[in-house]
This record gives C-alpha cells, sequence and structure tokens, in this order.
C-alpha cells in the first residue's frame, strides 16, 4: 500500500472508530499531515481532554501517551509502537522517588511530565519545560527535588535563585549529546543572521549561545511574536518540520541534524494504521496510579 493510500485509510478509520490523532512536534512530516492536532506532550493530552471521542491514537512516547490516559481515563488510549519509549522517562523509577523523598524530607519533589506514570503518582506536582519556573516558585518549600532531568533542573535553578533544585541524574540523549556547542558554532558560522532557540533540556553551554530559550510550544510564540526570519532549532531535528509548515515565509535549521529521537521515531504510518485497525498496544494502567498521577497533574495545570 502506497503512502497516500495509507493516508486515506487512517483516516477513514479514524472516522468509522470516533477516534483522534495526537502527534507530537517532533513526529516525521507524513504524521504531521495526518494529526488532528500537533504540539507538545501536555498541551495535546489536555486538548484531547475535551474532545468527544472513544480512541485517542498518540503518535508520541510512552509517558505521553499514558499522560493522556491520566488526563482521559474513561477514553481508549493506543501508543502505535511498543518501542516509543523516552530513554530520559527510562532513567527515573519509582523506588528513586521514595528514596529521595526520606532522603530529602523537607524538600517538595517536582516531577517533568517526561516521568512515566507510577513516578508521578509518587510526587508532588508535575511540570513541564514551558511551565517549570513558575511550578517551582510556587512551593512553599525551599528545597526542591527535580526529577529526572539534570539540564532542566540547573535551568530552573539559575531562573529560581532563591530556592535550592536538588537535581536527579537524569537526561534526554538528543538534547544532552546530540547537540552541543559545535554545532552551534557551525551553523552560526552558515546562517550568520539568525537567531538560536533552545530547548532547556540541553546543556548549559548550549543554553548559553541561545538568543531564547524555550519549550516546544513555546518556540512557536517567539516566531510568531519576533521579527527575524531566520532560526537555528536546538532541539530534535524534525521540530523544524512544524515550523517550516506554519511559518512559510521563514527559515528554519536544525541545530544538529543528528538530533534524532528513537523513540519518536518508531511511530510510523503504518503502525498508526495497524494500531487503528485493531485497536492495540492500548495503555492500562492501575486506578490508583491514575488517580495519584492526575492529582500531580492537575496541580500543575491549576499553576498554569
Amino acid at each position: 500500500m502506497n503512502k497516500e493510500a495509507l493516508k486515506q485509510r487512517i483516516l477513514e478509520l479514524k472516522k468509522k472508530k470516533n477516534a483522534v490523532i495526537l502527534a507530537h512536534n517532533y513526529q516525521r512530516k507524513d504524521i504531521q499531515d495526518i494529526a488532528d492536532i500537533l504540539g507538545d506532550s501536555l498541551d495535546l493530552s489536555r486538548k484531547a481532554k475535551n474532545l468527544d471521542k472513544d480512541i485517542i491514537v498518540f503518535a508520541g512516547v510512552r509517558f505521553m501517551a499514558e499522560t493522556a490516559k491520566i488526563l482521559s481515563p474513561s477514553k481508549k488510549v493506543l501508543l502505535p509502537s511498543p518501542d516509543a519509549n523516552c530513554e530520559m522517562a527510562d532513567m527515573a523509577k519509582r523506588e528513586d522517588v521514595i528514596r529521595l523523598r526520606k532522603q530529602y524530607p523537607d524538600a517538595k519533589i517536582v516531577c517533568y511530565v517526561n516521568t512515566y506514570a507510577e513516578v508521578k503518582a509518587e510526587c508532588d506536582i508535575c511540570c513541564t519545560s514551558r511551565n517549570a519556573k513558575n511550578v517551582v516558585k510556587s512551593l512553599d518549600a525551599k528545597r526542591i527535588v527535580f526529577i529526572p532531568d539534570r539540564n532542566l533542573a540547573h535551568y530552573v535553578q539559575k531562573e529560581v535563585p532563591e530556592k535550592e533544585i536538588i537535581p536527579f541524574d537524569g537526561y534526554c540523549y538528543v538534547h544532552d549529546e546530540l547537540i552541543t556547542q559545535k554545532d552551534l558554532i557551525l551553523q552560526k558560522e552558515m546562517h550568520k543572521n539568525a537567531k538560536i532557540i533552545a530547548h532547556p533540556e540541553a546543556r548549559e553551554e548550549v543554553l548559553q549561545m541561545a538568543d531564547f530559550v524555550a519549550s516546544t510550544n513555546g518556540m512557536l510564540k517567539i516566531i510568531e511574536e519576533e521579527p527575524y526570519d531566520e532560526y537555528i532549532i536546538a532541539t530534535e531535528a524534525d521540530m523544524t518540520t512544524r515550523l517550516a509548515n506554519m511559518f512559510p515565509n521563514k527559515k528554519f535549521y536544525p541545530a544538529s541534524k543528528k538530533a534524532i529521537c528513537r523513540g519518536m521515531k518508531s511511530i510510523t504510518l503504518e503502525n498508526i494504521y495497524e494500531s487503528l485497525l485493531k485497536e492495540q498496544y492500548e495503555v492500562v494502567l492501575e486506578e490508583d496510579i491514575i488517580k495519584r498521577a492526575q492529582k500531580a497533574l492537575l496541580k500543575m495545570i491549576e499553576i498554569s
């Protein structure tokens, strides 16, 4: 079956089954093209919660699909690929949160949304890269344990110096290893007028070179509001696909073409079709985990 025929089959199945397809900003162009909603992980889940749909097909990684299930427990949530894992989320376990709570009894525990449901269920509140600063500021504790991304933790520490941020030693290999200061220097040599926008999951030396630091949805807002015509985008390479579609009169360059998320790219048109057809790879969570994780997410949403 060719790509266009496959897209048509997916659209037919989606209508027949009253389904919605959510796609993260890091997905390939052909998947972005068939998505009903594009965005960052939390924004997608929040929007899906309010849709009158029976099935959510989440073209993202596992923690994103779990978040959709937590916020929409009555809906069937499908993750098209069983290999769609986030390697940063894999680094933090429920036992880590329990251990850290005993180690720092006076601290509040903040879990980045890039964690699995059982980890969220043990934390005090969740955050996104967009609202992490405000979440940390809102807490009455002076010490904050931040799980799992050390780079985002260091960024928040600079933004909120009045708190002590205790970082977990996790990281996103795409931002931490595949986007370097050398990459930005090379891109600036080729595109002298381009402004650099970096994701806060990147290393400090990358953030220091950036003109703007923002989440993926935050990047859209910056580009919409700022007058510049060229941007170097220091996050997963396919973010430039989304930006080019939204802003055809501007130019976007990935900081590194090697910055590819393996879990995200395990999603294909073929496995979206198979997932919808067979309703396979459903996200199933224990009711207690859903309730406790939902509490941490809703606390964050209130602040946002």
